[in-house]
């Protein structure tokens, strides 16, 4: 995430802010110490307190959930991180849409039903509608015994991107030379 954001932002038609949404369960502590001190990417990352990595990194925002952490807590933990994000002036969104905060993943450590990680990601795909920004997203963690959980939690994400797609537009690559 963190060089899709530092090539996105060299096109001369391309963003001036982003903001990387990592949801995986473990915190992006290499996207938050890559880009620690550029003011033109802002990172949040919602992840589990007590789960891998042990040392974290600082992110522009990090919410750390106990383990156990329900549908309920974290969707409003999604909400602060959106509302945050809404207050930086963000021009492109990049989702790290992970499938590992399931409550049937043996790393997660977090107890999300498919419903609200639905939930989740529909209330990604509205921010960006809402604020009229483009959005990338890259499928993230997923430990589910069996992987078809995690399989089918990916392919339930890709498929509410894509109900929303007349809403968020899909546009051509942007050129890097």
């Amino acid at each position: 995430a963190a060089i899709a954001a530092r090539v996105l932002l060299k096109s001369p038609i391309g963003p001036q802010k982003i903001g990387i949404l990592d949801l995986d369960v473990h915190q992006g502590d290499g996207t938050a110490a890559i880009l620690q001190n550029d003011a033109a990417i802002c990172t949040v990352s919602i992840h589990g307190e007590k789960n891998y990595p042990f040392a974290k990194a600082s992110s522009d925002l990090d919410i750390a959930l106990a383990d156990g952490s329900s549908d309920t807590i974290y969707l409003e933990a999604l909400e602060e991180a959106l509302r945050f994000l809404s207050k930086q002036g963000i021009q492109f969104l990049i989702y790290l849409a992970g499938a590992d905060p399931f409550e049937g993943d043996r790393l997660g450590r977090l107890t999300l039903t498919s419903e609200g990680l639905a939930l989740r990601d529909q209330r990604v795909m509205a921010f960006v509608k809402d604020k009229g920004i483009p959005i990338a997203i890259a499928m993230a963690g997923g430990y589910a015994n069996p992987i078809e959980d995690t399989v089918r939690i990916h392919y339930q994400t890709i498929q509410i991107a894509c109900a929303h797609q007349h809403t968020i537009g899909v546009s051509k690559p942007l050129s890097t030379s």
